[in-house]
């Protein structure tokens, strides 16, 4: 059994983890293997069609990214601090769980100031409690709509791109660091594997007759904390919101009764999945918190085929992907996709599992 970190390291060259995305959405390469088979095929992400039929479903993470790096002040001595929003914990409130940088400077009862380019007043916050080194409450101090606070955090807030990727965020990540069907706003990080999906080869899905099913988890950066313990027993995932609407339980069962190919797009969609099933096996509506750490072996109840990102050594979405693939398969996919150059993490290629 597959269950030590040590399992999952690999030699992962710098230059191929992608720093932009590619041209076109769906022009991004895809590497397609087959369970059953072992066969690996090279192609590009659109020919993605090709492996499904009328009445196969995608099963779609909806989540929206929102700017949640904001640069702002502190009170009196004028210091600069960068703030990373994680999660909203009371909506009337305005309380949010953040980190901040650098920590050492920012006391309970401190506020902080985040102006515009002209250096107007937009948003303050007051620190209201500490969390651990780095994190801490606030609360915004904004009476305003929960439209027109939104509406502020897009004016003032940067997108936030993962540390991997290592220049600043530019005017591009607006647009291409979010899926064209990204809808319930919440997610500090982008489900990936979506963002190669464009506007035209999901009317091209359509038209073939496959179904889509929407979920939402809003991805934290839990997701890609580094696993710390070697037993993948011991490894505890950070809490992340997910729902899963009766709509998309009801259409996903159907689709499995009737036997039909189930695509998640994404660990997400996976994780959010295989975290709200019955005991008869099929997908329960749900709404709540799930912190489902996923590593082999794992038996999935809902899916049987999956479209995901290329990943970091030791990680736990590669830890996920062998649990679905297969370890000596993926893990020879790997292999193969760091001899072909294929691009890797959150603006890399593609791979799909059948």
């Amino acid at each position: 059994m597959r269950t030590k970190l040590s399992h999952f390291n690999f030699d992962l060259p710098k230059n191929l983890i992608a720093q932009y995305p590619a041209p076109k959405r769906d022009e991004s390469r895809l590497m397609v293997i087959n369970k059953s088979t072992g066969k690996i095929e090279h192609k590009i992400f659109k020919d993605l069609i090709d492996y499904f039929d009328d009445g196969d479903m995608f099963i779609f993470n909806n989540t929206k990214v929102f700017p949640a790096r904001l640069y702002g002040k502190k009170e009196k001595t004028g210091a600069n601090i960068e703030v990373f929003l994680l999660r909203e914990l009371n909506h009337d409130a305005r309380l949010w769980d953040v980190l901040v940088d650098p920590a050492r400077k920012i006391r309970v009862g401190n506020k902080l100031y985040f102006c515009d380019e002209q250096d107007n007043d937009i948003l303050v916050a007051e620190v209201v409690d500490n969390t651990t080194s780095r994190g801490r409450t606030i609360r915004f101090l904004f009476d305003g709509t929960e439209d027109d606070f939104h509406s502020r955090l897009e004016l003032l807030g940067n997108t936030p791109l993962p540390k991997y990727i290592t220049r600043e965020s530019e005017a591009i990540d607006k647009e291409r660091y979010q899926t064209v069907y990204a809808k319930e706003l919440g997610a500090v990080a982008a489900p990936t594997a979506g963002l190669h999906f464009s506007q035209e080869l999901m009317k091209r899905l359509e038209i073939k007759g496959i179904d889509f099913a929407d979920v939402t988890l809003h991805v934290g950066l839990g997701t890609f904390r580094t696993i710390d313990v070697e037993d993948l027993s011991k490894h505890k995932m950070d809490a992340e919101y997910f729902k899963i609407p009766l709509a998309t339980a009801d259409k996903v069962n159907k689709a499995k009764l009737e036997g039909r190919k189930i695509c998640g797009v994404g660990t997400t969609s996976l994780r959010t999945v295989e975290s709200a099933v019955s005991a008869e096996g099929m997908l329960k509506a749900a709404e709540g918190w799930t912190n489902k750490f996923i590593y082999p072996p794992f038996d999935f109840s809902i899916t049987n085929a999956m479209v995901t990102n290329f990943h970091l050594p030791k990680s736990s979405l590669i830890i996920m992907v062998a649990a679905f693939g297969g370890f000596e398969l993926v893990m020879e996919a790997y292999n193969e996709a760091i001899k072909e150059k294929y691009r890797f993490y959150s603006y890399g290629d593609a791979m799909l599992i059948i």
